[in-house]
């Protein structure tokens, strides 16, 4: 029995749930943080999109079924999640996802938390102008080396679909590096 397997069944035990959680949290919230923050950019939304990310999970553990791995249905709730607060922000702010996305990469020289340089900044302002899908598998492979066949659960996508969609966007990544 793997831990993630013993770990899903305590979740799924009322009497063990909280315990069990906190656990959860501990093994997963760094690696989902910087999965979050990679696709929302900014600390603090990385940081509520986490915290939901949490409630869904304590809420939904119960119809986790098992069908994938525990991590990948995590990133998947995550990725959602990140993905709702960035239209939810562009139809606030009546833009388009696209924008948010560099309003927020424009925001991170501001951001305390942001470590990076220029070169960093201006890759980030590269994987902005990818296609959505495009910008989730070059951010999971490259930043977090996921593994395609992971990957492949967490999106629910072919590995080769995927691995074709990093081709692509490493391609484009390279040409706007080298024409900015």
């Amino acid at each position: 029995m793997t831990k993630d397997t013993e770990l899903l069944r305590q979740l799924q035990n009322k009497d063990n749930k909280d315990r069990a959680f906190k656990e959860l949290i501990k093994l997963y919230k760094e690696r989902l943080y910087w999965h979050i923050r990679n696709i929302v950019k900014s600390h603090d939304d990385a940081d509520d999109v986490l915290q939901n990310t949490f409630i869904k999970v304590y809420r939904n553990i119960n119809k986790f079924k098992g069908d994938s791995k525990l991590y990948s249905w995590l990133y998947r709730i995550a990725t959602n999640e990140a993905i709702t607060l960035i239209n939810k922000n562009a139809k606030r702010l009546q833009i388009t996802s696209g924008d948010v996305q560099n309003m927020a990469i424009n925001n991170m020289q501001a951001d305390v938390y942001f470590e990076g340089d220029a070169i960093q900044l201006k890759l980030q302002r590269a994987i902005a102008t990818l296609p959505e899908k495009q910008q989730l598998v070059f951010n999971m492979k490259y930043f977090q080396e996921i593994k395609y066949k992971d990957m492949s659960e967490i999106l629910e996508t072919s590995e080769g679909a995927l691995k074709a969609s990093y081709h692509i966007a490493i391609k484009k990544i390279e040409i706007y590096l080298t024409s900015h």
